[in-house]
């Protein structure tokens, strides 16, 4: 769902998130995700390695600012579109260690 239609109070359904739509989730289904709540405090760098792993597949690593925007919303972040987490996910992944 676009960020900007997403009322907290109605997150219910995956779809309900902001930027997950029926690709996305079904990516968290893969996970084994099913409702909102159990995103609270998942690491969104390891959701995407789990994903490439159970589905054979290297995803776009925008999956992981998807995800990152998800957790976020999750953990009580205001909900944002997901292109908002493409510079944090580029820092963690030059970090070194």
């Amino acid at each position: 769902m676009h960020p900007d239609k997403v009322e907290r109070s109605r997150v219910k359904l995956l779809t309900d998130l902001p930027n997950i739509g029926k690709a996305g989730a079904a990516d968290l289904r893969v996970l084994g995700i099913e409702s909102p709540q159990q995103l609270i405090g998942l690491n969104p760098f390891h959701m995407y390695r789990m994903l490439c792993e159970k589905t054979k597949a290297r995803h776009d690593p925008c999956v992981i600012d998807v995800f990152m925007s998800v957790v976020d919303f999750a953990n009580g972040g205001q909900a944002r579109p997901w292109w908002d987490y493409t510079e944090e996910r580029k820092r963690a992944l030059a970090a070194p260690g």
